[in-house]
């Protein structure tokens, strides 16, 4: 996973791609496959299988069986 750092500048790390899938999940719920393809003209597979670990680690998706979905979380 890229994170921006003194060699890698912040527009080639996985932080821009985030908002990139989280767009398209407040629509509709995918399948793993079926959301890369929506967005494999924006990021690599690789890009996009970090994007994915990333936002799971930050409990912004969710996975049930092949589906992603989003999470909106409640703040009080």
């Amino acid at each position: 996973m890229r994170f921006p750092s003194k060699v890698t500048p912040y527009k080639d790390s996985i932080f821009p791609k985030l908002p990139v899938l989280l767009r398209k999940l407040k629509d509709k719920d995918y399948t793993v496959s079926s959301l890369y393809m929506e967005i494999n003209s924006k990021m690599t597979i690789r890009e996009y299988i970090d994007a994915l670990d990333c936002l799971y680690a930050m409990r912004k998706i969710t996975l049930k069986e092949d589906i992603v979905h989003y999470v909106e979380r409640n703040i009080l």
